[in-house]
């Protein structure tokens, strides 16, 4: 299964008001596992640049004024991201702002006629309904660290949002790239090969009780991937 996490960046809150996509980045998962792909790019947003908005990601318009407009890379960015599955944190948001770009450009197709959207937003609410589920709040609560976050980043937040993502949904909590992950296992095989009767495992079974907690977290997936999970059909 191919997923990309993406994050962008804009010049301010309200795509109604004309507000453009200043930063994209992107973070290709395999399988549940980085590849190493990425996409990343800046934008000339040819307007200016809200003053809160550029507090939070530091960019400005004489910054980007040399960077290509979104016109310009679009074909990079559809290619990157093609029929791939969209991991976005508030998807709504960053999906309205790339389809308002793409409005801009004749012919141009929307990104739900290309991917498929999983918001992490959504998915933290109805897992911890009540609770504070911004991206800050979700590295805290799954030891995910971003202290080297001073400011808002497109590439940067996706590849926090790729390690949540993965703690949210059950799997590895830090990121590892396959190839090296593969020949790390390996070589650990090779290095302390097993003795037949060197080892007793104790198999510790689920109680009733994390079962039901299992099957809950399992429904929830289930119900933010529209039903495209595939453990109830095994």
């Amino acid at each position: 299964m191919r997923q990309v996490v993406l994050d962008t960046e804009t010049t301010g809150l309200e795509v109604e008001l004309k507000h453009r996509v200043i930063e994209i980045g992107c973070i290709e998962l395999v399988n549940r596992r980085l590849t190493g792909r990425t996409y990343h790019q800046y934008l000339n947003p040819e307007r200016d640049i809200d003053e809160g908005a550029q507090q939070v990601h530091g960019l400005s318009r004489e910054t980007l004024a040399k960077e290509p407009t979104f016109s310009q890379v679009h074909p990079q960015f559809l290619e990157f991201v093609r029929d791939a599955e969209l991991i976005i944190h508030n998807a709504p948001f960053d999906v309205a702002f790339l389809n308002a770009e793409l409005a801009r450009i004749e012919n141009a197709q929307r990104l739900g006629d290309l991917c498929r959207v999983l918001d992490t937003l959504a998915l933290a609410r109805q897992m911890h309904p009540g609770q504070r589920n911004n991206l800050d709040a979700l590295c805290k609560r799954y030891s995910v660290d971003n202290s080297h976050r001073d400011f808002h980043g497109a590439l940067l937040d996706a590849r926090i949002l790729a390690e949540v993502y993965l703690a949210m949904t059950g799997g590895q909590a830090k990121l590892t790239l396959s190839a090296e992950s593969d020949t790390a296992r390996s070589r650990a095989r090779q290095a302390a090969p097993m003795r037949e009767g060197s080892m007793h495992l104790t198999v510790i079974h689920a109680s009733e009780g994390e079962m039901a907690e299992h099957n809950l977290v399992l429904a929830l997936l289930d119900k933010a991937s529209g039903g495209q999970t595939v453990w109830r059909k095994l």
